[in-house]
């Protein structure tokens, strides 16, 4: 089978991509390299990826329409992996335009090709950050999510509502992935597994938000990869409602491991994989983070038949292990 992983020199779209290359299946990998990641670290996954004869690799922005019709036109895709945007909380306060574009302009241009090239499935990234401060716990698929604390947030919403236009007017089969805190070998620098043992190793302080009293729903990527190979075989379909087929070919999961994890606990994890005791800061909480995440995940399993399930301290062992092993003896 044919796969467009968008996003492919980020870290779910080289894990996910690496997984369907092991399968057999043909990936172009289209990332458009920005500098707001490490270029070393992006050069890093993509050399992952190149080791594999299936593989190509396309350079380009999702916001060049042209480009991105005469790509979908020449290589007839039949499934569609949508993994590039621009992520971040924290960035959207100070760079919205990038959101726009990124998020929301390279959503339709994936849309439009999708539509006009008859994919077979739309598996596109959502994020845990649409619910906002939803009191809800746990966090559930069928919950309201009008209420945006964030612009990144709001425009993965959006993401959201576009898709489902396209799945009720076209009948194109689209599934969105509310993913949770994923983390794990390869993963990005600006969060907090990265953060903390980058500082921890090289004795200088952390910063701990609101006291470590905040709660994150930490997903490992092996849990994620597994649970997006196997939704990518879910195609959805219309369904009867009222005597008519009027359902959109349309689905939502949350991706999380269920099991929201004190930060003070995490933080501990990391230390313990360190073997130091890291020197901390005490901030108040920023602009745009919520206190608590918790993904429901019945839904998933129910479609899938399987959740996330790796515990916060064997995922961390791992990834602090790669950072020192693979990421800091790189160039030894």
């Amino acid at each position: 089978m044919k796969f467009l992983v968008t996003g492919a020199a980020g870290f779910i779209g080289m894990h996910v991509a690496k997984r369907l290359l092991r399968e057999g299946h043909e990936v172009i990998g289209l990332d458009n390299l920005n500098p707001y990641s490490d270029p070393a670290l992006k050069a890093y996954r993509l050399a992952q990826l190149q080791a594999y004869d299936l593989f190509s690799f396309v350079e380009l922005d999702l916001t060049r329409r042209e480009c991105i019709a005469e790509l979908f036109q020449r290589e007839h895709f039949q499934r569609v992996i949508h993994l590039a945007a621009q992520a971040g909380v924290r960035h959207s306060l100070n760079a919205p335009f990038d959101y726009v574009d990124s998020n929301l302009v390279g959503m339709m241009t994936v849309l439009e090709g999708c539509r006009h090239h008859q994919v077979e499935h739309l598996v596109f990234a959502s994020s845990s950050s649409v619910y906002g401060m939803n009191s809800a716990i746990p966090f559930s698929e069928t919950d309201q999510v009008d209420h945006p604390v964030s612009l990144y947030a709001a425009t993965k919403k959006s993401c959201e509502l576009m898709a489902h236009s396209y799945a009720h007017l076209y009948g194109l089969p689209a599934t969105g992935l509310r993913f949770f805190t994923v983390y794990g070998p390869g993963g990005r620098p600006d969060m907090a597994p990265w953060i903390f043992t980058e500082a921890i190793i090289n004795n200088q302080p952390i910063k701990v938000f609101n006291r470590g009293e905040m709660e994150r729903d930490f997903t490992y990527i092996d849990d994620v990869v597994e649970c997006v190979n196997r939704i990518q075989q879910c195609v959805p379909v219309r369904h009867m409602q009222d005597g008519a087929m009027t359902q959109a070919p349309y689905e939502i999961y949350n991706i999380g491991n269920h099991q929201p994890i004190e930060l003070k606990r995490f933080v501990t994890a990391i230390e313990r994989s360190c073997g130091q005791i890291a020197e901390k800061i005490y901030l108040d909480m920023q602009p745009g983070d919520v206190l608590k995440t918790y993904a429901e995940t019945s839904r998933l399993k129910a479609a899938i038949g399987y959740q996330p399930h790796t515990s916060i301290e064997q995922g961390v062992g791992q990834f602090v292990g790669w950072y020192r092993d693979v990421w800091l003896s790189r160039d030894r």
